[in-house]
């Protein structure tokens, strides 16, 4: 991708200076991104601190207003920071971000997943360490405060999540099996330590630190469990106003809902229909998807028989996909072309990317999180995922964000993720993928559309169980509630019984992220025709390597924002 220097505007300054208060604000944030010099920090997770972080939108709103944009750049920077933190300010006013908890995303999960991110391949690194444990307990203890908080003015998550989200508190409480102790005492940290000069001193204090911590944890289990779980409604359902503003946070767009779900049962019925036609491509005339699937999975060809070997099979699908892309599809930076596949050290059965440091120095990584359950992997399945997660995915989308520092100020190239844009991009990515011949394997295109099944009936789940719609008689009718949302599910995902759940908790307690992709892509693909549509109209070619280039080089940003710097 061209990187174009141009002068840091008026506009940049307001961003840069944002993102330097905002890192002071929120430390796990910095690192997360990879922003030096806030590792031995922590965020304040109070009140007060979701007030300061809610005031400091405020007032980067206020000063946008007062300066012009003096380039395209610039007006999708003020668009975009207008979209995003607008919505953040509006979130926090509506009181739900002093309910902020599920099963896979909150601040329960985060003070943990953060240390996969942490640097830890020197002294200094691990000095950082014991000084944000030594401090957790102090963000464990201002998250209680906002639960309370938000609990107090009627904010209170549904029961499952507060029964979820207690249980993972226990497990991390368990001070014979906390992640945090195994963490500060595993191989490879102790190498690091015992170099220091006071490596008995720091070796103390990281385990006290980490004890400290799974103390915290049991706190906060024991908060969940004897104070809010008594408050917390039955009823999984979001509701319509709340919803609506979820999911404008998720594809920063604004959707018919009623007619989006419409659209998620028609879009799944199609996808059913191009698996079944698959199915009997494999294995002949009246063979079902079912039995497709049964075969596949038997089939040696497609199956990795430990963590290794899927490690191994994920890297050389990533890189090989980023050496044929590279100067002919897209134009791919060297940094950029660097990704590492790894085996998480959870085991909740999740896939996921997490992006570059600001230098590169920690490069763009997928992860794949394998519950101890799971002993083999179907390529056939997954070959779709690590386009997804890899090239041209996240990977290319949000590395190449970063690398395109002379253009784009830190906030569009670091902090701006819109989920719809993001998880849109990857869903687009993948049939791309098929349109450009890397699914020639009738079973690998299988695969792709069993993700793309998931998807679209997580778009009908998600709106039809929040908005509580009129369910089809086919599955089980009246209202839907999660008992029908599980049988549903069920029946139009291939996986082991245990992901499944874990999926429909997530969609449970995180309304309108689940359709984000589905419909990102939709919104994508609307968007590149409309792109289509204009150059035909001034009778021009369109080309799709340019239309992809123009909007990578955008960064993320909300959907109807992207549109708009696309459209003509």
């Amino acid at each position: 991708m061209t990187s174009l220097s141009r002068e840091a505007s008026a506009v940049d300054a307001i961003a840069e200076d944002y993102m330097t208060k905002l890192a002071a604000l929120d430390p796990f944030g910095a690192t997360a991104i990879g922003i030096p010099g806030y590792d031995h920090l922590v965020t304040d997770l109070s009140p007060a601190g979701l007030s300061a972080r809610a005031e400091l939108d405020r007032a980067t709103l206020s000063a946008l207003d007062s300066v012009d944009p003096t380039d395209e750049i610039d007006a999708v920077s003020i668009a975009a920071m207008r979209e995003r933190l607008g919505l953040a300010v509006e979130t926090f006013e509506s009181g739900w971000a002093h309910a902020d908890l599920n099963n896979i995303a909150s601040p329960l999960q985060g003070m943990r997943d953060l240390f996969d991110l942490q640097p830890v391949a020197t002294v200094q690194d691990w000095e950082n360490i014991a000084s944000r444990l030594s401090l957790l307990p102090t963000s464990i203890a201002g998250y209680i405060e906002s639960l309370r908080f938000g609990a107090a003015s009627g904010k209170v998550p549904a029961k499952l999540q507060v029964t979820l989200g207690a249980a993972e508190a226990r497990e991390n409480a368990n001070e014979d099996e906390t992640f945090f102790l195994k963490f500060v005492t595993s191989d490879d940290a102790t190498k690091i330590i015992e170099t220091s000069e006071n490596a008995a001193d720091l070796g103390a204090r990281l385990k006290d630190a980490a004890l400290a911590t799974a103390r915290a944890y049991g706190e906060l289990a024991d908060f969940l469990e004897t104070e809010l779980l008594p408050q917390a409604p039955e009823k999984d359902a979001a509701g319509r106003e709340r919803y609506e503003l979820a999911s404008r946070e998720f594809l920063g767009a604004t959707i018919d809902l009623d007619e989006t779900y419409e659209w998620g049962l028609a879009e799944l019925a199609r996808i059913v229909a191009e698996q079944q036609a698959i199915a009997e491509e494999l294995y002949g005339a009246g063979t079902t998807v079912e039995q497709a699937v049964e075969n596949l999975d038997k089939d040696d060809r497609y199956i990795l028989r430990s963590k290794d070997e899927l490690k191994a099979w994920m890297q050389e699908t990533a890189d090989k996909a980023i050496r044929e892309l590279n100067g002919v599809h897209f134009d791919i930076p060297d940094p950029v072309q660097t990704i590492e596949c790894m085996i998480a050290p959870t085991q909740t059965g999740g896939i996921y990317y997490t992006p570059p440091t600001d230098d590169f120095s920690r490069a763009g990584r997928m992860w794949w999180s394998v519950p101890p359950s799971v002993t083999t992997f179907n390529t056939w399945r997954e070959k779709t995922t690590v386009f997804h997660e890899g090239v041209p995915g996240h990977h290319l989308q949000c590395a190449q964000a970063v690398y395109l520092r002379d253009t784009l100020n830190s906030w569009r190239r670091l902090a701006c993720w819109v989920s719809g844009h993001g998880e849109g991009w990857a869903l687009y990515s993948e049939r791309l993928m098929e349109d450009l011949g890397y699914l020639e394997d009738p079973a690998d295109r299988l695969g792709m559309l069993d993700g793309q099944r998931l998807r679209a009936a997580r778009v009908v789940l998600d709106i039809g169980v929040h908005l509580e719609k009129p369910c089809p008689e086919e599955w089980g009718g009246g209202i839907w509630d999660s008992e029908k949302a599980w049988e549903f599910l069920k029946a139009n995902v291939n996986m082991p019984e245990a992901f499944v759940r874990f999926e429909l908790n997530r969609y449970l307690g995180w309304p309108g992220q689940a359709p984000s992709y589905k419909v990102g892509q939709r919104l994508w693909e609307q968007i590149r025709e409309d792109a289509r549509a204009a150059a035909e109209a001034r009778g021009e070619e369109f080309s799709l390597k340019d239309f992809h280039e123009r909007a990578l080089a955008l960064g993320s940003v909300g959907l109807d924002v992207l549109g708009e710097a696309l459209a003509g």
